[in-house]
């Protein structure tokens, strides 16, 4: 066999010595650059040792100093290898906003409404059920811009919990993990580490759609929303049924989480972890009704003060022209026009004797005038499903209920979904508000204006 340093092919050592083997078992010479070398030959397998030995030893040293270039360069902030949707790359290692304000709102009303839902899924449900598009980079390169698509769900839950958005710069936020099954080896690449784990984390690095105290919110949030079984110590969700706090309580005896049961109408917060799990007794039953109505009276003295503000913003909501679903179709009318426009300036451009280039410049045209068509009637739509404006009579009730809670509560067209939502969200002032905001029109007759997150 000839080869220049192949002890350079083999990916470590062993493999090097695999070959000087079975190079020896089959009487097979090897020859490079320095000499010639039968592996038979004690000597000879002792020198291709060696030679493989610095070889692997070299090419560490080289896999060493690149890594720690790069780090070095994460360690400025340098280091950009992926950015974020809504933000571009200037230069060699700056990242700024995207200049299209359809971008940015797009991803500002992602966070906006998770600060309503506090919930990355029901976030993704009103996208998909508004049919609003978010920003991706096209496949054809980034000299094609971006494309407009309803995300999946993966896409949402990175926006809420990439830290680019908060502003900061952050390096080494997964590893890999190696473990041995079945006597192979098994490489898991991607797991998230904590955020006191990461490599590299400098806030303030460029300009963000949130300050990083919310992250951090969102972050906790999110983690209180796990129902898996790595999330035992999570706060967890609410579940369905009549009952406020399904899937939120722990027994205060061994910590689980309490399980509910509907005999008829009643239910009851029920203990059973210890006995499917150890076979033990049932460590606690308690009436569903007594601590809903003490939680309750909890909440509504929290919320009290800010009952008339929430009604006051709720009218203000009802009152509004356009919602967020609307001004994200007005920003896509106003990129589609100017498609539009553009297509007409290149086939006005064109000479109309060269059909090959005027027939499709005419079929590009025609494709963008449909796109402003389709547009103008999904507003057109949108407008006519609009509830009617409030009237005064309606707007004293909101008033009225703002004043009192209680008889908010307790109204028949207050849901126990919504009612859930105050109750998860009743230890931050802002999403209070903006959940009672919510309740306060579907206690009039009107369809309230945002969904249930159970």
């Amino acid at each position: 066999m000839l080869a220049i340093e192949a002890s350079r092919l083999a990916r470590n050592g062993r493999d090097w010595h695999t070959l000087i083997e079975f190079c020896g078992l089959v009487g097979t010479i090897l020859v490079d650059e320095d000499g010639i070398y039968d592996p038979r030959h004690p000597n000879d397998r002792l020198l291709l040792g060696m030679k493989g030995t610095m070889s692997e030893l070299e090419l560490s040293l080289f896999r060493q100093r690149s890594q720690e270039a790069l780090r070095q360069m994460a360690r400025r902030g340098d280091l950009v290898s992926r950015r974020g949707r809504g933000y571009v790359k200037v230069g060699r290692g700056r990242i700024e906003k995207d200049p299209d304000k359809r971008v940015q709102q797009a991803i500002q009303l992602v966070f906006t409404k998770f600060a309503e839902f506090q919930s990355a899924r029901q976030v993704h449900v009103w996208i998909r059920d508004e049919g609003i598009e978010l920003p991706a980079k096209s496949r054809r390169g980034e000299a094609h811009g971006v494309v407009w698509r309803l995300p999946p769900y993966n896409i949402v839950h990175n926006i809420l919990t990439n830290p680019i958005y908060a502003g900061a710069y952050a390096f080494g936020r997964t590893t890999s993990r190696i473990s041995v099954v079945d006597g192979r080896k098994r490489v898991r690449r991607g797991v998230r580490r904590p955020i006191d784990e990461w490599d590299v984390l400098i806030k303030d690095h460029h300009a963000a759609y949130i300050s990083w105290d919310e992250f951090e919110r969102n972050l906790k949030a999110i983690a209180n929303n796990a129902t898996g079984m790595s999330s035992a110590l999570a706060r967890g969700a609410a579940r369905e049924g009549e009952l406020l706090l399904p899937g939120l309580l722990r027994c205060g005896h061994c910590g689980r989480k309490l399980h509910v049961h509907y005999g008829g109408k009643l239910g009851r917060y029920n203990c059973y972890g210890a006995r499917m799990n150890h076979g033990a007794k049932r460590c606690i039953s308690l009436s569903g009704l007594s601590i809903d109505a003490a939680v309750a009276s909890d909440v509504l003295r929290v919320l009290r003060p800010l009952g008339v503000e929430a009604a006051v913003k709720a009218i203000e909501i009802q009152s509004s022209e356009t919602t967020a679903a609307e001004r994200q179709l007005e920003l896509s009318l106003q990129q589609a026009r100017y498609e539009a426009a553009h297509a007409r300036r290149q086939y006005d451009a064109v000479d109309p004797a060269n059909r090959l280039v005027a027939g499709e410049l005419e079929r590009r045209w025609n494709e963008a005038l449909q796109a402003v068509a389709r547009i103008e009637g999904d507003i057109a739509a949108m407008i006519a499903r609009h509830p009617p404006p409030l009237g005064e009579l309606e707007r004293q009730q909101l008033l009225a209920l703002g004043a009192d809670l209680e008889r908010a509560w307790s109204h028949p067209a207050a849901t126990p979904a919504t009612r859930k939502r105050i109750c998860a969200l009743r230890s931050r002032r802002s999403s209070c508000a903006a959940t009672a905001r919510s309740f306060m029109p579907s206690c009039t007759g009107k369809a309230a204006i945002i969904p249930s997150c159970m």
